[in-house]
């Protein structure tokens, strides 16, 4: 197999990564602060995409198609807290999972209601339109590029604002101790609804950016959201260093197996039979690796370990 095979799967596994990362970032953080199972956070990811793919065929504007998507998640992810997940917050985890279930069948028959059935699409801007060529004389997307260098600032971007500033101090406190930051005057409502819009803007703009390399569709969310799942799982609940590590992981883990497992059973098998099995393990393989995870590291690899 070619070295220029090689790393153009490698880059697209970093691409999906980091789309990943945006993603499970705001999962993480609501469930470390929240202690909240959201699975309407693919709901959100589906609105990004939308409102980009709609407010880019109005405006041509790539960049404010971006901002409106991220603005109308935020928003939107700021509405069910206050008004449905706020009620959620001293239940059990079986009806935070049925209540966050009915908004994923609420958004879906909503946005279809909205946008209709059809799937719409975003194209790319001109600017990120062609190839560029990379040493070896690799030729690879430039948008695909870009979205690589938009995930990992915006990993950057979130790092520092968890653990630079007042607000991220807050969430850091109201992860290990809730109850004590609202005593000491914190208005706790508040910091939840700003995480969760925070999270929700994240997911849109991920669906946004996705947007431009697949159909924008009513249920795409939910596949992403399970990887998602994955992904925090491996990484470790609340930790966005796991978010970002544990995205990675999956967004390679995912697209090499794809490529490479096929490849190694051809030597042993026939070509059918290999590209079948191979093609079954691969899209077992992040499900497998997570359970070796779980099995060496039970709060996943940078989740922090109770007594």
């Amino acid at each position: 197999m070619s070295t220029i095979l090689i790393v153009e799967q490698v880059l697209n596994g970093l691409q999906f990564g980091v789309m990943l990362f945006l993603m499970a970032a705001g999962l993480t953080l609501i469930f470390g602060v929240m202690g909240l199972i959201n699975l309407a956070h693919g709901s959100l990811y589906m609105v990004g995409a939308f409102v980009a793919a709609t407010v880019a065929a109005a405006t041509g504007s790539f960049l404010l198609a971006l901002v409106a998507a991220m603005g109308a998640a935020a928003m939107a992810g700021a509405l069910i807290e206050m008004t449905v997940i706020r009620r959620l917050y001293h239940t059990d985890h079986l009806d935070q999972v049925l209540a966050t279930f009915a908004l994923i069948l609420i958004f879906s028959e909503g946005t279809r209601w909205i946008f209709g059935s059809f799937p719409l699409y975003l194209s790319r801007p001109e600017a990120l339109a062609g190839s560029v060529t990379l040493p070896f004389g690799i030729e690879y997307p430039l948008y695909r590029l870009a979205l690589i260098g938009a995930g990992l600032a915006v990993a950057v971007g979130l790092w520092l604002l968890i653990a630079k500033t007042r607000i991220g101090i807050q969430i850091r406190a109201g992860e290990n101790d809730r109850e004590m930051i609202a005593a000491l005057g914190v208005d706790i409502r508040t910091l939840y609804t700003f995480v969760f819009a925070l999270g929700a803007a994240l997911a849109g703009l991920a669906g946004a950016l996705v947007g431009a390399i697949q159909s924008v569709q009513v249920g795409m969310g939910e596949p992403v959201l399970i990887l998602a799942f994955v992904v925090i799982v491996i990484g470790g609940i609340g930790s966005i260093k796991g978010a970002f590590v544990g995205a990675l992981i999956v967004g390679l883990t995912d697209t090499l197996g794809g490529i490479f497992l096929p490849e190694l059973f051809k030597l042993a098998m026939e070509p059918a039979a290999a590209t079948q099995v191979g093609a079954s393990l691969s899209s077992m393989a992040i499900y497998l690796l997570m359970a070796a995870v779980l099995i060496w590291r039970p709060t996943g690899l940078f989740g922090a370990r109770t007594a």
